[in-house]
């Protein structure tokens, strides 16, 4: 059984949990989220940004903010293409300084392709989208650093602004950047904080065709990226995964086979997946440790509706 004994010296990250709070479907019952949460001792609470029946990040994240103490917040994560960055890095430094510094700012290029068909705004070719992303980051980071900011790009002009107001966090909150390609697993390693480990989405939604995309021996190749693309970075960056389906079960390979069923995957191949975990208590938490060992992944993001299920795990894990 797993213990709290996992040493650090060897340059192990301590577990961290956080929720995806994207399916709340009121403000109340997104801030009784917030506070359940934090209670149960997660580290952290996310939301989507999406166009569809889900609260806008913005508000729901400055109202998150003052209804807890302890917990990061940040959109996980916010599409690229739908704010200029400069627009989004005031509404980021606002955020920081209302939460007392506990802002992260987790960026991505744009995948669903419902946002982009509903709005009417056109859907590059993953390149460009990929490339605007890379000028967006350069232009928020020079925004919320001291002084002002002269930028020309592709993409974006910034012709001397000195970002207003600046974050609590110097020189900017964490930056957070997930994919589940190489070229945006690479950009993340060099730019970002907090890497986000995805499955590839070159189709705008997820189900079962986004399987083989998510296996632990695909996952050995995302990590391999992220290594070689972060060179001396590495020992500063925590990878973090977002797990799609959480289950504590005596019946693991019943919950296997459904896994697998949705992930496109066998069984086995399902379990062995750092998109799932199936199990007791006792084997999810040494799962966790496995993983960690194997790609180090410390930062574990969960779905909302696992929050209770997956919380002695956390008062097990979190911090070890």
């Amino acid at each position: 059984m797993t213990t709290a004994s996992t040493p650090h010296s060897r340059g192990v990250r301590p577990f961290a949990f956080t929720v995806q709070g994207s399916k709340c479907r009121s403000v109340d019952e997104w801030l009784a989220l917030a506070r359940h949460v934090e209670d149960l001792g997660y580290a952290g609470l996310g939301i989507a940004d999406h166009l569809d029946d889900q609260l806008g990040p913005i508000t729901a994240l400055a109202a998150a903010a003052s209804a807890t103490e302890r917990l990061t917040l940040g959109a996980m994560v916010f599409c690229n293409d739908l704010r200029h960055p400069a627009v989004l890095a005031k509404e980021i430094a606002t955020l920081d300084q209302l939460s007392g510094g506990r802002i992260r700012v987790a960026l991505g290029a744009g995948w669903m392709t419902e946002d982009y068909t509903w709005s009417g705004i056109p859907l590059d070719p993953p390149g460009r989208r990929i490339e605007r992303l890379a000028e967006a980051i350069t232009v928020m980071k020079g925004l919320l650093a001291d002084g002002p900011l002269t930028f020309h790009g592709a993409h974006y002009d910034i012709d001397g602004l000195d970002g207003f107001p600046k974050p609590v966090q110097r020189p900017h909150p964490p930056i957070v950047i997930g994919g589940g390609g190489k070229r945006m697993l690479t950009l993340a390693a060099r730019e970002a904080d907090v890497v986000g480990i995805n499955v590839s989405l070159p189709g705008g939604v997820i189900d079962a065709s986004v399987g083989p995309d998510a296996t632990a021996e695909q996952t050995d190749r995302k990590v391999a990226w992220i290594r070689e693309a972060a060179g001396d970075r590495l020992g500063d960056l925590t990878l973090q995964v977002r797990v799609h389906v959480a289950a504590v079960t005596d019946d693991r390979q019943g919950m296997a086979e459904l896994i697998g069923a949705g992930l496109g995957l066998t069984p086995d191949a399902a379990l062995e997946s750092p998109f799932a975990l199936a199990g007791d208590v006792d084997l999810i938490c040494d799962t966790l440790v496995a993983r960690r060992e194997r790609w180090g992944i410390s930062e574990i993001g969960i779905s909302m509706s696992a929050t209770d299920e997956m919380a002695p795990v956390v008062d097990r894990l979190a911090g070890t």
